[in-house]
């Protein structure tokens, strides 16, 4: 079984959302009041396995890959906009545009349902 390059950027993406949710947990325990640098956090830290097992089990064949994929990147696009409002909020002051946030949350929670309809709807033979 080999990984084909957009899953293979996934799970090497997947892999950076686990590096920087560790690095934003570090800095949120030294950044008196970064509560929103340590929800960033959590979420990278939640999201990362997430995203890994989406792209294993498509490339294991148990699920239907196009819809891993899309699950995945969806919650990747989702952790960019909402990790990445969070962030620059609490490090920089400012938002990364209006609505980064909440959009980012509809990619994500659009990311977990696309991640149900993937294990729901049986993998082909």
């Amino acid at each position: 079984m080999r990984l084909a390059p957009p899953d293979r950027a996934l799970g090497a993406f997947a892999c950076l959302c686990g590096l920087l949710g560790v690095a934003a947990s570090a800095a949120a325990a030294h950044i008196p009041g970064a509560d929103s640098l340590k929800t960033a956090a959590q979420f990278l830290l939640f999201h990362a396995p997430a995203i890994l097992a989406l792209v294993g089990l498509g490339a294991a064949g148990l699920v239907r890959m196009p819809l891993a994929r899309i699950a995945a990147a969806l919650l990747a696009v989702g952790l960019c906009l909402f990790c990445g409002d969070l962030s620059l909020r609490a490090l920089a002051g400012h938002a990364l545009f209006p609505m980064a946030a909440p959009s980012g949350g509809f990619a994500l929670m659009g990311g977990w349902l696309l991640g149900i309809v993937a294990l729901l709807v049986p993998a082909r033979a």
